[in-house]
């Protein structure tokens, strides 16, 4: 998809004309199902034109212009591509990065990043190398030839700023990609200078039929990209399966296998509690298809923090491979396509409502995927907007005449490998009915006497050089800004034999990178990972599919213990898609919520509740001799 294409000529006609602005900006909404930003249409006014005379001054006026190129398996927009013929007669692809950008702030720590006012980017080089990389490894070359080269455009750019964004790179990969400034987008000498310095420099004018094969060449993995992701999968550590887990693998291609030989679609859903492998053996499935003939496999998942800690794990290599699912199907996914849905019990059913008998969206891609492998823990839904169950899966896969197949995972890795724990916490997150008492040895669990005493457990544990957290249900306020310092919400007093104090400590960060004058702050996608997390009180959201050694818990007052039952109080939560429910409702994901928190931790867990009563009863049930 592209916003708009034409010659450079024809496109130095439009592009100063409101109506075309306005043209344009409904065709966005059309095609990406939302309107574009205030600040995206006044860079579209700024840059585009400024782009236009840039290509006319060096004399490119034949070449087909795309503006606001969508890569179709990454959700990203590159802001313009030119196409030509080189000099050997095949298509070539120049992609450029346009930025207005009249100063940026550079960090030595953060060399592959940049900060504009408050925001952190990548570096632009970096950017546009990715691009590259993507129509490089994602356009089949033996059916369609094209070769693709890169450029950052910063039409505003002094010469300061362009030496300081030109110097973090010069001895990398992103070298080959020019950095422009304003002085360098001048016809000089020649326009024939100005075009080599764009990368444009023997390009001719492309045939309408090579560009519309462009357009709609098919968008997959190339042979060479499925083969290095592959040899990456299978020699992380990370990604070595134990004893169940290695068979569930086995019976999960197994399955993968028949479904292709019998030429039905076909589901595979693979249940198992907190703990059980599902993440990482849908990893190591992804390795073993990446390098099977004729592979077209993806990795999916609702959580875009498990999907930005699984591409850091498996490299580069997995652009495209390793993608976020929500409202739409990544493009390449066809009828040759294994798709592995990890977290499947977070996607998305739509407000409060499906839109069909089945969601909408997730139908779409089982219907259009060979298989689907599904991954699956009911009691991990923690809103009424995500959520799909293993009876709706058997029950669609029966009325859309598609294969069925379920295989359930029972041995435990995480929780030091403890099924008495597991089961104990089932048991414990039940509605009803009495709790039965902690008696195990095999796992380090116990209740906190007051915040501080939880925090210095964790702070004990980091000194020693392990990994823990705490986690929090959502009951305070989240008013902090995006960028560090960040402000200490989570608020409990509490009274301690010197008199009364108050404990207060910070929620993750919600930025998507880490602030260039806070390192020690991680962003939110790895704050379970990175250093410095411990000093942040994390949510369901950031912690779920992650886990750290020892855990720590805090239960707020959105779930209170009354005797032989769990009573819900929504109105103290302060996540706006929950509070408004009625009780017996939000009972259900607030009890999946406390069970997710308290199955992070491999080796120890730590409860704390603000409430007297359930803190009293948690005491109760949690021996003190298992301590």
């Amino acid at each position: 998809m592209y916003l708009y294409g034409d010659t450079v000529a024809e496109a130095a006609r439009r592009v100063s004309d409101e109506a075309f602005l306005g043209a344009m900006e409904r065709r966005f909404t059309t095609m990406f199902g939302l309107a574009p930003s205030a600040e995206e249409v006044r860079s579209w006014c700024r840059s585009w034109p400024a782009l236009v005379d840039i290509l006319r001054s060096a004399g490119l006026d034949a070449l087909h212009l795309l503006l606001e190129y969508s890569l179709p398996a990454t959700g990203e927009r590159v802001d313009a591509v030119l196409l030509g013929r080189d000099a050997e007669g095949r298509l070539c692809a120049v992609v450029i990065e346009l930025k207005q950008w009249t100063y940026a702030y550079l960090s030595p720590l953060r060399p592959g990043m940049v900060r504009i006012n408050e925001r952190v980017v990548p570096h632009p080089a970096r950017q546009v190398g990715g691009y590259v990389h993507y129509l490089q490894q994602w356009v089949n070359r033996d059916e369609f030839p094209l070769t693709v080269r890169g450029t950052v455009v910063l039409h505003d750019a002094p010469r300061d700023l362009i030496a300081a964004l030109r110097a973090p790179v010069e001895h990398g990969p992103a070298n080959a990609y020019p950095v422009l400034g304003r002085d360098d987008l001048t016809p000089q000498p020649s326009p024939k200078a100005l075009a080599r310095r764009i990368g444009c420099a023997e390009l001719g004018p492309a045939g309408r039929d090579d560009i519309e094969r462009f357009l709609q060449v098919e968008h997959r993995p190339s042979p060479a990209l499925l083969a290095r992701a592959g040899k990456v999968i299978e020699g992380r550590e990370a990604f070595v399966l134990i004893g169940d887990q290695d068979l569930a693998r086995q019976e999960v291609l197994h399955t993968v296998t028949a479904a292709r030989e019998r030429g039905n679609k076909s589901i595979v859903v693979v249940t198992g509690g907190p703990g059980t492998g599902k993440t990482v053996i849908a990893c190591r499935l992804l390795g073993d298809l990446c390098q099977q003939p004729d592979g077209n496999p993806r990795l999916l998942s609702p959580s875009g923090t498990l999907t930005r800690q699984l591409r850091r794990t498996v490299g580069e290599n997995s652009r495209g491979l390793i993608a976020t699912f929500l409202d739409k199907i990544p493009a390449g996914i066809t009828d040759t396509s294994v798709v592995l849905l990890d977290e499947a019990h977070r996607a998305r059913t739509y407000p409060d409502h499906q839109r069909d008998a089945f969601p909408l969206t997730l139908g779409n891609l089982l219907k259009r995927a060979a298989v689907t492998v599904l991954f699956l823990d009911e009691r991990q839904i923690v809103r009424p907007t995500e959520g799909v169950t293993l009876q709706q899966l058997r029950q669609h896969a029966q009325a859309s005449g598609l294969s069925f197949a379920h295989i359930d995972l029972i041995s435990q890795f995480r929780c030091n490998g403890s099924p008495a724990y597991q089961q104990w916490v089932d048991d414990l997150f039940h509605p009803e009915g009495p709790a039965s008492v902690w008696e195990g040895s095999d796992y380090d669990l116990a209740v906190a006497d007051d915040p501080e005493q939880l925090e210095q457990w964790v702070a004990e544990h980091i000194r020693g050089g392990r990994t823990a957290r705490m986690t929090a249900g959502f009951c305070w306020p989240w008013d902090s800004p995006p960028t560090p310092p960040l402000l200490a919400e989570v608020e409990i007093p509490w009274q301690s034999p010197a008199g009364p104090r108050v404990w207060a400590r910070p929620w993750n960060s919600r930025a998507d990178e880490p602030a260039f004058d806070h390192p020690d702050v991680p962003a939110r996608p790895f704050w379970a990972t990175d250093t410095g997390g411990h000093d942040q009180v994390g949510c369901i959201y950031t912690a779920q599919g992650m886990e750290y050694a020892y855990n720590a818990v805090i239960m707020g007052g959105d779930l209170v213990r009354r005797g032989e039952q769990w009573i819900a109080r929504p109105e103290e939560s302060r996540d706006s898609q929950l509070r408004g429910l009625p009780p017996h409702r939000y009972l259900r994901y607030a009890l999946n919520t406390y069970r997710v928190l308290a199955t992070r931790g491999t080796q120890g867990t730590r409860f704390y509740s603000t409430d007297a009563t359930t803190q009293d009863w948690l005491q109760a049930v949690i021996r003190p001799h298992a301590r």
